[in-house]
């Protein structure tokens, strides 16, 4: 009897063991399926340790970093319709068609459908880290929201991406294809601010940078923004450094400013033409100095528009260096300069008409 209540406790003992290994083992495992990143806003944010689908929201140039970083578009089920826009008329489609097919239509009207969105079966979002409105959206339906932001490093665009490409690494892993971009955009930097700190103001140009601009709405970029790092870099002076962001203005605002320079985002439909030949119904261009010496321009669309942080950031650079300073920069390319960086970072050969086409971006690529 005795050696039967032995055996008994033994197998007890082995059961109960087993059975507290499962349930730990079953803990380490659900534990393993996730992991926790820190995001832009600082806040501590839980994501699948296994990511397959992914919508990248209201953060619009993250959608062309984001196929740059990882070589393709693979795992990308959503990004928003802005981000579509400059997509289809940009080279990204060429370098990667397969983008044009990705869904957006989990905004609409400029606003969050979560039912489309949960459609998409997103196991993450990224969106813009002060958009707490977005991200409660996002929290309220369960799905982990990551914030990428364009404020942390004072709207300096080479080191914004290099924040970006951080963020990616740190979900993502090093893919190795991004980190010399951010040392290109850092060397660039360096070399025009060389020449640019020479300078004083009475050397700069005046410039107004035209953020959006169509029938109902004209709004001037300004300190707080990428415009103060572009135009400060660059060689310029900005007229609306007033503004914080962007400011609503109107034609006698730009009488008074009369600029030297006229840059106009692809964020507006308006091109460098309708302002150069005075084309805009109920407005008179002709009377601004910019328009009169014919120094209106529009910005390129490469990659991605060329005014937010993107994986063409130091090609910008270089552009607006010689738009803003041409006896300085004379010694610069730009055709070259392209060309030379598409093939090294995107081993992608353009020809003179691929120039011409990112020189020139269609109007559609304002999504508006």
């Amino acid at each position: 009897m005795k050696k039967i209540i032995a055996i008994f406790s033994a197998l007890f003992v082995l059961f109960a063991f087993s059975s507290c290994n499962k349930k730990t083992s079953s803990r380490d495992k659900a534990k393993a399926q996730t992991r926790i990143i820190k995001d832009h806003n600082g806040r501590e944010v839980e994501i699948p340790a296994e990511i397959n689908r992914i919508v990248i929201g209201s953060i619009l140039p993250l959608a062309s970093v984001y196929c740059m970083y990882m070589g393709s578009t693979e795992k990308l089920v959503g990004m928003h319709p802005s981000s579509m826009a400059a997509a289809k008329n940009s080279y990204l489609a060429t370098v990667f068609p397969e983008v044009t097919k990705i869904d957006s239509s989990f905004v609409q009207n400029g606003v969050i459908n979560i039912e489309e969105l949960l459609k998409l079966k997103p196991d993450v979002v990224f969106y813009s880290a002060t958009n707490d409105e977005e991200r409660q959206i996002y929290e309220n339906a369960g799905i982990p929201a990551v914030g990428f932001s364009t404020v942390l490093s004072g709207y300096n665009s080479v080191e914004t991406y290099a924040d970006w490409i951080s963020l990616l690494g740190d979900i993502f892993g090093d893919t190795g294809r991004a980190s010399k971009i951010i040392e290109e955009g850092r060397n660039v930097q360096n070399k025009i601010l060389e020449r640019v700190n020479k300078l004083d103001d009475s050397q700069k140009p005046r410039v107004l940078i035209l953020f959006n601009y169509d029938d109902s709405n004209m709004t001037a970029a300004g300190s707080n923004f990428f415009s103060e790092y572009w135009i400060g870099t660059a060689g310029g002076i900005n007229v609306a450094k007033d503004f914080k962001g962007q400011g609503k203005i109107n034609m006698e605002q730009v009488y008074e400013w009369n600029p030297d320079m006229i840059f106009i985002t692809n964020f507006s439909p308006r091109l460098a033409e309708d302002l150069l030949e005075n084309k805009i119904e109920g407005t008179d261009w002709s009377l601004v100095k910019a328009v009169k010496e014919g120094k209106v321009y529009k910005f390129p669309l490469g990659m991605y528009r060329w005014f937010p942080p993107a994986s063409d950031t130091p090609l910008v650079l270089q552009w607006l260096a010689t738009k803003m300073q041409p006896e300085l920069f004379k010694d610069i390319d730009m055709d070259k300069e392209i060309k030379d960086y598409y093939k090294k970072y995107y081993s992608v050969d353009l020809t003179d008409s691929d120039i011409q086409k990112i020189y020139s971006p269609a109007r559609a690529a304002s999504g508006k």
